[in-house]
């Protein structure tokens, strides 16, 4: 059996690393990111379009079971290397220039959103067939305006790298409202679990323990991992501080997934506490290649692998998934560019922050299958979120480039 499992896993790897690649390629010539082209395949790959054309081909690539394990598993290793990387080039001195501006974006990205999805609840829950029969009002209500007001943070994370703007005052501030508008999301989904099948423990736990996970990573942490930054006389990282770091990089996810903070959290304040400079330039180069490359696309295929899109299949789920998708846009790309502006940003910039925090990508669908897994939406809201994140991710980069993109080109 074992080597059955591995036979099969190199088999999907290949598969999935070809997909992607030619999903990236395609996506290049729209215009788009190549993580977007990732993303597609995924759901290209998975029952939506593969298992609904050729199942018997789908059920001989991906049959449940052991191999699917082993993929997930090894997407998140990924996830977490590449959400340490950029945790490593992340600049707080940016977001300390415009500490106002993240915290009034990251405000409006959280509360528009969160007011919006539960008055978008109250007739789902009057018309029924949306949410899970045990479930309460004040539950729904949450976890709808949880999900709307997710970021697709690795995705944002990606764009950004892509477009050189790691390092940049946007770049940064996009990620300091992504991180920030997402720990509350994801303290807000401890809740309704808690309140739906778990202990009030289980959200204090989560809560507080990200808290203070992040405050004493980011002060005394910090300190210490200054040791790590010592004058070797070499221009790459050495294998002894290598191997030191993905230790504490591995037991840093553990803890926050542990909490019920995903573990991306933990990969990225460890990569913000590390020191800065020439040692975060040289460990990016050692970790990132291989990452993104092999390991993170496996991420992006394993979740399109869970999205069946033909569920969505009347004019009249049609048009209610259209109420939620302006829903969404309102919520949270308009809110966070007027949030923006208000706070002087200039307009293209607004505009182009607001496109980033609006896409939701597959960090929206981890939090969907966790609610479709306890029984809190059923698989026909799934469905209608699940395309509420494509196309919100989708939109993300055009409008970046028509408001910010242009304007950089004209400015230089």
């Amino acid at each position: 059996m074992p080597a059955e499992t591995a036979i099969q896993f190199f088999l999907q790897l290949a598969v999935i690393l070809l997909a992607c690649r030619l999903a990236g390629l395609f996506a290049q010539r729209l215009g788009q990111p190549p993580v977007i082209g990732e993303m597609i395949a995924g759901v290209v790959l998975g029952p939506s379009l593969l298992g609904r054309l050729w199942p018997e081909v789908q059920d001989a690539l991906f049959p449940p079971g052991p191999t699917n394990v082993v993929l997930y598993t090894t997407a998140q290793i990924g996830l977490v290397l590449y959400m340490f990387v950029i945790g490593l080039n992340f600049d707080v001195d940016h977001i300390r220039q415009r500490a106002g501006t993240a915290a009034a974006v990251s405000a409006a990205g959280t509360l528009a959103p969160l007011a919006l999805g539960a008055i978008a609840a109250v007739p789902l829950l009057n018309h029924g067939g949306y949410f899970g029969a045990d479930v309460s009002p004040a539950m729904a209500m949450l976890f709808l305006g949880a999900s709307i007001a997710i970021t697709a943070f690795p995705m944002l994370a990606r764009i950004i790298f892509e477009k050189g703007l790691s390092g940049t005052t946007l770049g940064s501030l996009a990620l300091a409202c992504g991180a920030t508008t997402d720990a509350i999301s994801w303290c807000i989904l401890a809740v309704v679990l808690a309140a739906h099948g778990g202990t009030p423990a289980t959200a204090v736990v989560a809560i507080v323990g990200g808290l203070a996970y992040a405050v004493v990573l980011l002060t005394a942490g910090r300190r210490v991992l200054r040791r790590l930054d010592r004058p070797s006389g070499q221009e790459t990282i050495g294998a002894p501080v290598l191997s030191t770091v993905l230790i504490l990089l591995m037991a840093c996810a553990w803890i926050t997934d542990t909490i019920g903070i995903y573990a991306i959290f933990g990969a990225f304040v460890l990569g913000v506490a590390m020191p800065s400079g020439h040692f975060a330039r040289r460990l990016t180069d050692r970790i990132e290649p291989l990452t993104t490359a092999l390991l993170l696309p496996l991420f992006f295929v394993y979740s399109g692998l869970n999205t069946e899109i033909g569920l969505v299949n009347t004019p009249t789920l049609w048009a209610v998934t259209l109420g939620l998708l302006v829903v969404a846009i309102a919520g949270k790309g308009v809110a966070c560019a007027a949030a923006a502006r208000l706070s002087k940003v200039p307009a293209r910039e607004a505009v182009a922050l607001g496109a980033l925090m609006n896409a939701r990508g597959l960090i929206e669908l981890i939090l969907l299958n966790i609610g479709l897994e306890a029984g809190i939406i059923t698989p026909t809201l799934f469905t209608m979120l699940v395309l509420v994140a494509i196309v919100t991710t989708l939109m993300a980069s055009p409008i970046f480039e028509a408001a910010y993109g242009r304007g950089r080109v004209a400015s230089g």
